[in-house]
């Protein structure tokens, strides 16, 4: 499994980079907090909406420490996607959260 450190990814935000984030955190855990422009599928929807991804885009995964985000990224992999699971999750993001 790839893996991406927070300080990177907002690095790469800070640059103007565009990423493809996907939060797999409970409702209430993303409205308490989140990576602006996150889109959010809890990791119980994953399976089921997995058709509103492309397969052309990389996706980074992140949750609360990465052992959901992990976990969404290994399935994700082994439907062919191209996913890097954010270690350490939102308890490790120190940039700007909505």
């Amino acid at each position: 499994m790839k893996e991406i450190s927070p300080q990177e990814v907002q690095e790469r935000l800070e640059n103007g980079e565009t990423l493809h984030l996907i939060d797999v955190r409970e409702v209430d855990e993303v409205e308490a907090g989140h990576i602006p422009g996150i889109v959010h599928i809890p990791l119980g929807s994953i399976e089921s909406r997995v058709d509103e991804l492309s397969k052309e885009t990389p996706y980074i995964m992140v949750c609360r420490s990465g052992g959901r985000s992990g976990k969404a990224t290994e399935f994700l992999e082994s439907q062919g996607f191209d996913v890097t699971n954010m270690s350490g999750g939102m308890l490790a993001w120190e940039g700007k959260v909505e």
